[in-house]
């Protein structure tokens, strides 16, 4: 596993923050891919979660990653994304996708939305005397 190298703020100060979802898949059978799109789409709106970009065009500008076609997702938080992933509704549609494509997919924490509790985070120490 990866080093966890994060921007949230001090203890005890909780933020909402997004949570965001890269997937990368191979798809071997655009068919029965598109079946499971079509039942994936209000699950993950059930659980307050938004496509940002769906397979469009990418470039690798680093490394020797060579992506087939990259999927972006938004949640309002690690939790619905979570509640959405293990969900029993999704699980059957993960059995779906996990027939005819391959994929990796990892999350990541937002930065937390503009608030009260971000803008104490954000605000200036005050001057010494």
């Amino acid at each position: 596993m990866g080093s966890m190298i994060t921007d949230a703020g001090p203890a005890g100060q909780a933020a909402s923050a997004p949570y965001y979802v890269v997937f990368d898949v191979d798809v071997r059978d655009a068919s029965r891919y598109g079946e499971y799109m079509a039942h994936v789409l209000p699950q993950i709106e059930a659980a307050g979660g938004k496509y940002l970009a769906r397979g469009g065009p990418h470039t690798v500008y680093e490394g020797d990653w060579s992506p087939y076609r990259l999927v972006l997702l938004e949640f309002p938080s690690r939790e619905a994304f979570e509640g959405f992933y293990h969900s029993p509704a999704y699980q059957d549609l993960h059995a779906m996708r996990d027939e005819v494509s391959y994929a990796r997919m990892v999350g990541v924490e937002g930065l937390p939305t503009p608030g009260a509790a971000a803008a104490a985070t954000l605000a200036p120490a005050p001057a010494q005397d």
